[in-house]
């Protein structure tokens, strides 16, 4: 079978460091999904807004070729234990396709092109969508449900902003026309970290790529501080 994708995903996540582990965690995560236009077509959408959250079907397109391992090290234990790959959520699969829900918030057409807004989403910018599918509560959700090794949300950290990093923050949502206090207060809680970093004293100074900036922060005893919001130069060609 050879999959092709119907659309891409235009998402504040530039880089694959830094994206919540999970979907729902950072529910002020927003994204886009534009079809393309073989795939636009407004009667292969409708009743689709009657559902408040979708499943979409992607590629782990950033993964190198072939980078796929019997076993790995879930970060919910530490990055010390390793399990079997279909255990896990890991994006290092035989086939690196991922499945993930996001909230529906708009549909809009234009024209011939149809554009799906979406949030709470964990995907990275430029994911291949290659199906999209209604959420249904009665059957998707099973409250009995066990979750081995991850029974119980992870813990949150504190999330507290320098003065100047609060003021670039605002202007910057005023620019973004967002709320990314909130969201980086949300990314942020998950602890990005590579696990093992949390076992030791951290001094580093961490950055991610969202929207056109570096976010950057560092820990403190007991809580995470950013420290400033530093654009990104464009390269002219």
């Amino acid at each position: 079978m050879r999959l092709k994708a119907i659309g891409f995903i235009q998402s504040c996540y530039k880089e694959k460091f830094g994206i919540p582990r999970q979907p729902g965690l950072v529910t002020a995560a927003s994204a886009t999904l534009q079809l393309l236009p073989e795939f636009s077509q407004a009667a292969a959408f409708k009743g689709l807004e009657q559902f408040s959250h979708l499943w979409l079907i992607f590629q782990f397109h950033a993964n190198p070729d072939n980078a796929w391992s019997n076993t790995v090290r879930p970060p919910r234990l530490g990055g010390n234990q390793r399990l079997g790959v279909f255990a896990t959520r890991s994006t290092f699969r035989p086939n690196p396709l991922g499945l993930s829900v996001a909230r529906l918030e708009k549909i809009e057409i234009s024209g011939q092109l149809t554009c799906l807004h979406l949030s709470a989403v964990d995907l990275l910018d430029g994911t291949p969508v290659f199906d999209i599918k209604p959420y249904l509560p009665y059957a998707d959700s099973i409250p009995t449900a066990q979750a081995g090794f991850a029974e119980e949300k992870p813990a949150v950290w504190e999330v507290s902003f320098t003065a100047e990093a609060r003021w670039q923050c605002a202007q910057k949502s005023l620019q973004l026309g967002t709320d990314l206090e909130l969201l980086i207060c949300q990314i942020l809680q998950q602890d990005p970290r590579p696990s093992y970093r949390s076992q030791v004293v951290d001094t580093r100074i961490y950055a991610m790529k969202l929207y056109d900036f570096d976010l950057r922060w560092h820990y403190k005893a007991s809580f995470i501080e950013v420290i400033g919001l530093v654009d990104l130069v464009v390269a002219s060609n």
